[in-house]
């Protein structure tokens, strides 16, 4: 009676695995475009001999297996928050270990600049894959050069047109298409392995040593090339939320990494066979009949890497507002049936702009490798320092042990970071500039937020004080219910006070009503909502969602009723204050912070839109609050 279970639940691994093919290994899917051109055939090409071919084919399988299988799909997948993976998650996941320790605001900074980061490889991945794809031409037919340019922005304008309908439509045949892709590779490379098997030997660590000791500062530089093999790996980690660490670990090691290895090997075969193969090895390894579909089916595989860091870009903005590091924005769901597919306008946009002056800026994919790297390797950097105080302070792991495995990764995150550094003056400051105004932006919204809140504390009156003083004084009452949005529940709300102040009425029923996003992706049911009564009609409501979560407020309040409160939203107004800031120089932050800040927050979406609540139930009342 078992086996049918165990059948169903293989079959399901293996939908999953696919599906994961389809999304989690796009980018890293599509490395094989450009390693080894560029570590050969790029501006900086070594010379094809035996040692320098086998050492770097040792290197790319070394840093595949410990960084892609050993680091993030063996160590850091086991940090599951609630089966959500990514930076925010993992920063949710060490702020919970760290407590409220001094570690909390070096957790905080460390997982801001890793987001940061995200959005400078979120910019330079599309551009470096849809162009390393289309370069085909070049090969196909030299006379089409002229072309690979334009046709490389068509490709990205029609992608980011398609964003606002959703990946749902085209999701199913992602998987097949890059499985086909994998198959593909793994074909090619092993026809080429079949000639000269004797390339085999690269598996070997001896090679790679050999490599360093011949050439030190060459093969330290070709550290700067080789990380183009494992771009990408941080997905395995972001996206587990989607498949589970099952199916990504069976993709991985039973069809990913085999189609990698064999064509990495293949091209190395290629190069010692025919060192003129050097401008595009990944290209000529395919017959000259092949070479048109290869194009197609390359340019189909960049275009669905693409796609993943597009939709990890919307969905790292989302837990960034949610958590407080980003202003509120519009999010548009492109699916009524999985929750995780969002459309940003504004991020698309700016993802769009970014990424159309990279390709008009630096014309070659082999230009914009030095570009590529720098934000990659930083990343996966913070990753292995957030895990590992997650394994220490939560996971309780032994000191040894994590000194031992610490020191092991972090000497790999930063000898691939040092040599990628060396690239920062030919196009590494690109990404890196990028993430320094996102770091910039993220982190003056967390604090002007956090500023604004302590200000209207100071100057708010007392909320009990004011209940009694109804009570012996009281105004005249209007039916119906009041909800009075505040994110400081020990002060009278000023939407409140100039309700009552202008209109001289009170609601029969008032509800101050906060909602708090939580350091997980999702929030259990019994803990979503609670409610406390003040006195005099008045009531306390807390709403609780995870960072993860879509806050609808009035379908969650519909929740209260099994508590004792509940509501008719026909018979239901909610109140808001409005702030708008002046920026002055009185202490907090400096004054171009506090205009960026009240830039940023007259650019934000209402808050009723965010929590979705109906406009016609509404009214905005205005303050003003010196910053």
């Amino acid at each position: 009676m078992t086996q049918p279970t165990e059948s169903k639940s293989d079959t399901s691994v293996i939908a999953l695995a696919v599906g994961a093919i389809g999304v989690v290994f796009g980018d890293i899917g599509t490395s094989p475009l450009y390693t080894m051109r560029e570590a050969f055939g790029g501006p900086h090409a070594m010379a094809i001999t035996e040692t320098n071919v086998l050492g770097v084919l040792s290197l790319v399988f070394w840093s595949l297996m410990l960084v892609v299988s050993l680091k993030y799909v063996v160590f850091i997948m086991r940090a599951d928050n609630r089966g959500e993976g990514g930076i925010m998650a993992l920063m949710a996941l060490a702020l919970r270990a760290v407590g409220r320790s001094r570690l909390r605001g070096f957790v905080i900074v460390l997982a801001v600049l890793g987001a940061s980061l995200f959005y400078g490889d979120g910019v330079i991945t599309p551009a470096m894959t849809i162009m390393g794809a289309v370069e085909g031409l070049k090969i196909a037919a030299p006379g089409l050069d002229q072309y690979v340019v334009p046709a490389s922005l068509l490709v990205v304008i029609g992608l980011f047109a398609f964003q606002r309908s959703g990946s749902a439509r085209i999701g199913a045949i992602f998987g097949p298409i890059m499985c086909l892709w994998f198959l593909v590779l793994g074909t090619l490379g092993l026809l080429e392995i079949v000639h000269n098997p004797g390339i085999l030997r690269g598996l070997s660590p001896h090679y790679a040593v050999v490599f360093f000791l011949a050439h030190p500062w060459l093969s330290f530089l070709a550290l700067g090339t080789v990380v183009l093999a494992i771009t990408g790996a941080e997905a395995v980690y972001a996206d587990m939320g989607h498949f589970g660490p099952k199916p990504i670990r069976a993709a991985w090691f039973r069809w990913v990494l085999p189609g990698l290895l064999l064509n990495y090997f293949g091209q190395g075969a290629l190069l010692l066979a025919d060192p003129a193969t050097a401008r595009n090895p990944f290209y000529l390894l395919a017959p000259q009949w092949a070479l048109y579909p290869m194009i197609g089916l390359s340019t189909l595989a960049a275009v669905i890497a693409s796609q993943a860091v597009i939709s990890g870009a919307f969905s790292v903005t989302r837990q960034a507002i949610q958590l407080g590091f980003a202003p509120r924005m519009q999010i548009l769901h492109t699916s009524d049936e999985t929750a995780g597919q969002i459309f940003v306008p504004l991020i698309n946009r700016f993802l769009l702009v970014s990424i159309v002056l990279v390709i008009l800026g630096f014309q070659t994919s082999s230009h914009l490798a030095a570009a590529y790297g720098i934000a990659v390797t930083g990343a996966m950097l913070i990753d292995t320092m957030l895990a590992l105080i997650v394994a220490v302070s939560l996971w309780h792991w032994r000191p040894w042990l994590a000194l031992l495995v610490g020191a092991a990764i972090l000497t790999i995150d930063l000898a691939f970071f040092a040599a990628n550094a060396i690239k920062i003056p030919h196009g590494g400051w690109f990404p890196l500039a990028l993430g320094t105004v996102v770091f910039v932006m993220l982190t003056t919204w967390r604090k002007g937020r956090r500023l604004l809140l302590a200000q209207m504390k100071s100057e708010g009156l007392a909320l009990k004080p004011f209940i009694t003083s109804i009570t012996a004084h009281p105004p005249l009452r209007v039916p119906g219910t009041a909800v009075f949005m505040t994110a400081n529940l020990d002060a009278v709300p000023h939407a409140l006070l100039h309700n009552l102040k202008h209109n001289k009425v009170l609601h029969e029923r008032n509800v101050l009503l906060t909602v708090e996003t939580l350091e997980e992706p999702n929030t259990e049911q019994e803990k979503r909502i609670q409610i406390e009564e003040l006195g005099n009609d008045f009531f306390v409501v807390r709403l609780y969602f995870g960072f993860a979560e879509e806050p609808n407020v009035p379908r969650l309040m519909g929740g209260c009723e099994a508590k004792g409160l509940p509501f008719e939203m026909m018979d239901t107004t909610f109140f808001l204050s409005r702030e708008t800031l002046v920026p002055t120089d009185r202490p907090g932050m400096a004054l171009w912070r506090d205009k960026l800040f009240a830039y940023m927050s007259r650019n934000a979406e209402s808050a009723t839109a965010f929590f979705q609540i109906p406009g016609n139930r509404l009214i905005e009342l205005g303050t003003q609050v010196e910053i």
